[in-house]
């Protein structure tokens, strides 16, 4: 039988949405933030030449702007002050989640409650600031090197494009955290979904072009289209898969002879329990030898000439890349898993309530079956994400030129992961609110029938 909150899912219509009075605002604010967010990547950066600077990202054909511009809906080719997107704050959320488990102040703050958190939290700005400024900076640097694209070069353009992308990346940073709290869905997450998706229409729009010039034939122009709703497909059923745990309670008998208790449910595990993380740090990381090569490519001598021949090896889409891409993204599956479920604190949970797996001595034996299945699930899971990014990347190298840039997102695993990912937790989190919204009114009616009785 399907539980009560399911069959109330499933009797959601407008009607209990036009009720739903805070769940609409929340909507509104949401749909607030993502215009402003839009309207700032159009915005860019002072001191910027944009037609000399487009003609040189046009002509590029990747590199770090190109790849970061996936992810900043765009920002990186207009030189926007959002062209940082939020990418810096993920990395430093993710670096902070990872101290958390392996230094001991970090840990004692985790669990001092609300007051640690706030702590952690203002640490993970400091770091996000640092990171933002050192991409910044060598964003900087690479500017300067294309010809035209800067008007007046030197220390004060240097320094206005760092405060300019690293200010515009706490904006963002502050905007998702207002998402959060205010809104519907994971601020930071639905920043990134937008970005993504506002690009969609004009890459499409850009596949069909080609296909009418010549320079996309119509066989590869279907099976980019194949390729993209089979991964969508596949993320989608793979994201709503879990393995569910019975998990029960024992009776308990009250005095007078009453008996409570007795009762059942699940323990719902995901089959990708990390999420969209370790293919974003992942990419992450790949992204810094880029940034480092840059800052080298503007001196001269045998280290830059080194650096170049280090930087053709592992560039965007060189077998040693994606080797290394898939890798990263199952190494963190297996790293974060952990700090999203810790088994020994939810065994500890069940055997507090009274809850114990059937067959399964409550405590120690309990964590290490529940470590069990969750190292099995993650990898399949790291096999499942690992797939989907590293596929799509394979393919596009291997088409070469013949697939542009903007078309590649497309298809572009870790895009669609996000996109899918994102909008699925979206429309659960909007469900959850209409299920609460409709609770209440049930309430409310009981007990008006009281009253009157």
């Amino acid at each position: 039988m399907a539980s009560a909150s399911e069959q109330l899912a499933q009797n959601m219509n407008l009607g209990v949405f036009a009720k739903a009075k805070e769940l609409q605002q929340r909507l509104l604010f949401t749909l607030f933030i993502l215009i402003i967010y839009r309207i700032g990547t159009f915005v860019p950066v002072p001191g910027m030449d944009m037609a000399a600077f487009q003609q040189a990202f046009s002509s590029g054909g990747g590199g770090l702007l190109t790849r970061l511009n996936m992810f900043a809906g765009g920002a990186v080719e207009r030189m926007a002050i959002f062209a940082l997107n939020v990418m810096p704050y993920i990395s430093a959320s993710i670096i902070m989640t990872l101290m958390k488990g392996s230094i001991g102040s970090l840990k004692e703050l985790d669990k001092d409650g609300e007051q640690g958190r706030k702590q952690i939290n203002q640490y993970t700005r400091y770091l996000t600031v640092f990171l933002a400024a050192f991409q910044a900076y060598g964003i900087a640097r690479a500017l300067q090197s294309t010809p035209g694209a800067v008007i007046n070069p030197g220390l004060f353009f240097e320094a206005s494009t760092v405060i300019t992308l690293v200010g515009g990346t706490m904006f963002l940073m502050w905007m998702g955290e207002q998402v959060t709290a205010r809104g519907v869905g994971n601020g930071v997450s639905l920043i990134i979904f937008a970005g993504i998706v506002a690009e969609l229409p004009k890459a499409i729009f850009q596949a069909f072009s080609l296909n009418q010039q010549g320079s996309v034939s119509e066989l590869l122009l279907i099976f980019l289209i194949v390729l993209f709703v089979g991964l969508s497909m596949l993320i989608v059923y793979v994201e709503r898969a879990q393995r569910r745990l019975l998990v029960q309670y024992p009776k308990r008998q009250m005095a007078g002879g009453k008996t409570f208790g007795g009762e059942s449910s699940f323990m719902p595990l995901k089959l990708n329990t990390a999420g969209v993380i370790p293919p974003i740090f992942a990419s992450s990381l790949l992204l810094l030898p880029a940034t480092f090569g840059q800052l080298a490519l503007n001196g001269e001598g045998a280290g830059a000439s080194a650096m170049t021949t280090i930087l053709a090896y592992i560039g965007y889409g060189s077998p040693i890349y994606l080797s290394l891409y898939g890798i990263l993204i199952i190494f963190f599956c297996y790293f974060y898993v952990p700090y999203v479920f810790k088994p020994d604190d939810v065994a500890d949970n069940l055997r507090k309530n009274g809850g114990f797996l059937p067959g399964i001595r409550p405590g120690e034996r309990t964590a290490q079956y529940l470590s069990y299945v969750l190292s099995r699930l993650t990898f399949i899971g790291a096999l499942y994400v690992a797939f989907v990014c590293v596929l799509p990347e394979y393919i596009i190298a291997q088409a070469g030129g013949a697939i542009p840039p903007s078309v590649a997102m497309l298809i572009g695993g870790m895009s669609l992961l996000i996109i899918v990912s994102v909008t699925l937790d979206t429309v659960a989190q909007i469900q959850s609110h209409l299920i609460a919204h409709q609770y209440e009114g049930l309430i409310k009616k009981s007990r008006m029938r009281r009253r009157k009785k």
